[in-house]
């Protein structure tokens, strides 16, 4: 049973949030871990800009990271959400069972 991270940026801590909660009761996701605002410098249409932003770490089965990633996609408010998986290497048996179970 191969496990996931999956990375994500929100606009806020209430977006991560509500999408977080729809993923995990779809059982598309274990669970989500979001953390505390950040700072990103991006260029987007040719500008520089600058926001706080709220990162996530979502885990789950590998089997469903398609399905997770476009399920994220549909309901987050920017255009061209960054969502990147991010494969795990070593973790413990009884997590990985665990996200295999949270995610059936």
């Amino acid at each position: 049973m191969a496990v996931v991270s999956v990375y994500c940026i929100f606009a806020n801590a209430a977006e991560a949030e509500r999408i977080g909660r729809i993923v995990v009761e779809e059982r598309l996701a274990a669970c989500i871990n979001i953390l505390g605002p950040c700072r990103s410098i991006y260029c987007w249409q040719g500008a520089i800009e600058t926001a706080e932003e709220v990162p996530a770490i979502l885990k789950t089965a590998a089997r469903q990271v398609d399905g997770l990633i476009a399920r994220i996609a549909s309901l987050h408010s920017y255009q061209v959400p960054a969502i990147t998986v991010w494969p795990i290497d070593k973790l413990l048996a009884g997590y990985a069972q665990w996200v295999e179970e949270s995610t059936r």
